[in-house]
Order: C-alpha cells, then sequence, then structure tokens
C-alpha cells in the first residue's frame, strides 16, 4: 500500500521543523530517559525559559506528534511517541540509500 506522498511530505516538514530548535530536541531526549513520560511542570523545571515558552515548545511536539498530552486533574502529562521520530525520520533518510 502506497502512501499519499503529499501526506509523508506533510510528515516531513512537523517533525523536522519540531526538532530544528535545540529545546525541542532536549526535551525528547529528557523525556526517553525518564522513562518516556513526565509532567509539564517537571520538563519546565529544566530549562530557564518562561512557562509561556516551555508550553509553546511543548505545543509544537505535541502538533507535530512527537509527544501527546494526558490530563490528570489540573497536571497534563506528555508522553514520548518515539515510534512516530523513528517512522518519520526513517522515511526520509529512505530517500538517501
Amino acid at each position: 500500500m502506497r502512501r499519499d506522498g503529499t501526506r509523508e511530505l506533510d510528515d516531513f516538514e512537523a517533525v523536522f521543523a519540531a526538532l530544528a530548535h535545540e529545546t525541542r530536541r532536549h526535551v525528547l531526549v529528557v523525556l526517553k530517559a525518564r522513562g518516556g513520560s513526565m509532567s509539564a511542570g517537571d520538563i519546565a523545571a529544566r530549562f530557564d525559559h518562561s512557562w509561556p515558552t516551555v508550553t509553546r515548545h511543548l505545543g509544537v511536539l505535541r502538533d507535530a506528534g512527537l509527544v501527546r498530552v494526558e490530563r490528570r486533574g489540573r497536571e497534563r502529562v506528555y508522553h514520548l511517541d518515539d515510534e512516530r521520530l523513528v517512522a518519520v525520520t526513517d522515511g526520509w533518510l529512505r530517500w538517501f540509500r
């Protein structure tokens, strides 16, 4: 089954745009190192950015499908979707093999 090429290009654009910023790459590595899940507050505590800046970075990662968010009462827990990260980056690399 062939994927729509436009969809694949959109996936590349979303993921690589999210990976373009150092802070977002760092968030992904921290999530992986911490077992794949952390609260927004715990993530924010690791950075010297303001809360709105951290929230914006998390939103970009969510929109790219690299993290998903779970609400637990007043808290938001972010979960890494490393399968999507690997699938999209491997898909891009296939073009160069």
